[in-house]
């Protein structure tokens, strides 16, 4: 019965070691998965009691269990880019083999060790949940992840001092299995570190899901949003204050000419190059993304005609004045059109109505911006007289 709760944490690092071998660019999983090996092989030298010199087995299975707590708390603030590093890890573990050492052979002491590694392991997971306070206030499975690594911290302080107070157990090694605090030592254990696990492997599975929507959302190329990607972004403000929404379309003039002359490779840095100014130049809070092929659009959520015709301006401005390596003296230009939410009505009509000022920019000479002139009912790519 006593190898249950290790059985449970040994089959939880079973899970984060196929999730890493699924997915090896999160390395914070195969730590996890040391974790539970190292937790359940602690127990299990404590339960199975080996090595059979008492002194060893302390010291053994206390490096096990610190080995764990050490991997568990990097393995959590790893995945949110805090981890503590390697040299104060390396410091942790040799305090508390000092301490373990200490008050085996020095000062011998089954109280203190029991304090030691309780409040020691409770005080290195309560630092590591504080470390990640942000959490608070992300995703729900964040929350919920900050939240049960700072529970099970601090469970380990009532756990401790109710289950042992000022009394060690008594008696050799089976007495010692059999007492209170044992007990509830490898129940606690099960429960919350069970809870802990589902935690972050909940956490790892939304993120590997986000990463596959922003992988499904992204353009390769330039890194900026598709179109896919874009229209998801924009539903939520035009939801909210869809009255302030304005779009800007861009498109690269004479494109066709400069893969023509120059190769493929050199288009595709100009497309990287433009998605890179507008992502720049454009005002914080608006949206960027490449609407396909030579094409972008910049979603401006408050603005009006005016700020979005002097954005539009500024954006094609600093494209013309850009130098672009591989083209030689080339310089490169784009065309922009202009509307605004309240001209259209909606999205559908907000986007046929820029769409169909970008085509006038382009007809009437390129490198130019047109805000105006065309009505919201007008068919996209429709010649004007």
């Amino acid at each position: 019965m006593s190898l249950i709760g290790p059985g449970i944490i040994g089959v939880f690092g079973l899970a984060f070691l196929a999730a890493w071998s699924y997915d090896r660019r999160r390395p914070y999983l195969a730590l996890l998965a040391a974790t539970c090996a190292l937790f359940a092989l602690g127990a299990s030298s404590q339960i199975l009691y080996w090595p059979r010199d008492t002194g060893l087995n302390a010291m053994v299975s206390g490096a096990l269990y610190t080995c764990a707590v050490i991997a568990a708390v990097e393995g959590v603030l790893i995945r949110s880019s805090r981890a503590f590093g390697l040299w104060i890890d390396v410091a942790i573990f040799a305090a508390f083999s000092l301490a373990l050492y200490y008050f085996f052979y020095v000062d011998r002491s089954l109280l203190a060790r029991i304090y030691v590694q309780n409040f020691g392991y409770g005080l290195l997971l309560c630092v590591a949940a504080l470390r990640l306070a942000q959490l608070r206030h992300g995703r729900v499975v964040d929350r919920i992840l900050f939240w049960t690594l700072l529970l099970f911290g601090l469970h380990f302080f009532p756990r401790t001092v109710f289950t042992v107070g000022a009394s060690p157990p008594s008696g050799g090694p089976l007495a010692v299995a059999d007492s209170v605090f044992w007990q509830t030592l490898q129940l606690s254990l099960a429960v919350l570190g069970a809870a802990l696990a589902m935690a972050i492997l909940a956490a790892a599975v939304s993120d590997l899901i986000d990463d596959l929507r922003r992988e499904r959302d992204l353009d390769h190329l330039t890194g900026l949003l598709n179109r896919r990607g874009f229209e998801a972004e924009i539903a939520a403000p035009m939801r909210r204050a869809p009255e302030g929404a304005a779009l800007i379309l861009c498109d690269v003039d004479h494109f066709k000419s400069i893969n023509d002359t120059f190769g493929h490779d050199v288009g595709d840095a100009v497309l990287q190059e433009i998605g890179a100014i507008l992502r720049r130049t454009a005002r914080k809070g608006d949206l960027v993304g490449r609407w396909g092929g030579e094409e972008f659009a910049v979603f401006l959520p408050d603005a009006s005609r005016s700020d979005a015709a002097e954005c539009a301006e500024r954006l094609r401005q600093t494209i013309a004045n850009s130098r672009i390596p591989g083209l030689d003296d080339r310089s490169v230009t784009a065309s922009f059109g202009v509307a605004t939410i309240r001209e259209a009505g909606d999205w559908a009509a907000l986007y046929k109505l820029a769409d169909s000022r970008l085509y006038v920019a382009k007809a009437s000479g390129r490198d130019r911006t047109v805000d105006r002139g065309m009505s919201a009912d007008r068919s996209p790519r429709e010649p004007v007289a």
